[in-house]
């Protein structure tokens, strides 16, 4: 077998993790969050670094814009995208909460924080998490194995059974991309 097909069978092999039980269950109430801020049209927040930063602007992408139906744009912002923000703030205060200063700028009561970390251990990611809560946000977490120290801080943890971060990331679109369709279909 090739190294390509061996990564393929991977990647299939952790796909049955996330029709678990337990994962099902917390889809579902992403799911539920996510549709209640939307239609209510409160602020989801998505924010992660690296390649998850990038998963957080292709949910904003997908959201604001159109998954598969035309619709409302709805009320989404990923965290990493205003370079002006991000740089100042790192540079005069420090890159731990270039994530959590901006929730406290868009934050709403009865919105929701979609908190992307592989490792679940983001401290700028915990941070926001933990100014969300404080302002009244639900916090969706998108972690490996075991959610790190966003999972005592989410109100719903999504925590992949890998611990290798591109195996993480893959499993991460798959669940993304069912949240965007299936939240595109109730609003």
């Amino acid at each position: 077998m090739s190294a390509f097909g061996q990564r393929i069978n991977d990647l299939v092999s952790l796909l049955p993790a996330l029709a678990s039980p337990a994962l099902d269950q917390s889809v579902d109430r992403a799911l539920d969050l996510l549709t209640e801020a939307a239609r209510a049209d409160r602020a989801i927040l998505v924010c992660g670094n690296g390649g998850s930063a990038a998963d957080a602007q292709h949910i904003a992408g997908e959201l604001v814009g159109r998954f598969l139906l035309d619709r409302r744009a709805l009320n989404v912002r990923a965290l990493s995208t205003d370079s002006s923000v991000l740089t100042a703030w790192a540079n005069d205060i420090g890159y731990d909460t270039v994530f959590s200063r901006q929730v406290e700028a868009y934050a709403q009561p009865g919105g929701v924080l979609l908190a992307l970390s592989t490792s679940g251990n983001s401290k700028n990611v915990v941070l926001a998490a933990e100014a969300a809560r404080s302002r009244g946000m639900t916090v969706v977490a998108l972690t490996g194995e075991g959610g790190g120290a966003l999972r005592a801080c989410s109100d719903v943890l999504i925590n992949v059974p890998s611990r290798q971060t591109p195996r993480i990331q893959e499993m991460h679109l798959v669940v993304y991309h069912y949240l965007c369709e299936a939240l595109e279909g109730r609003i």
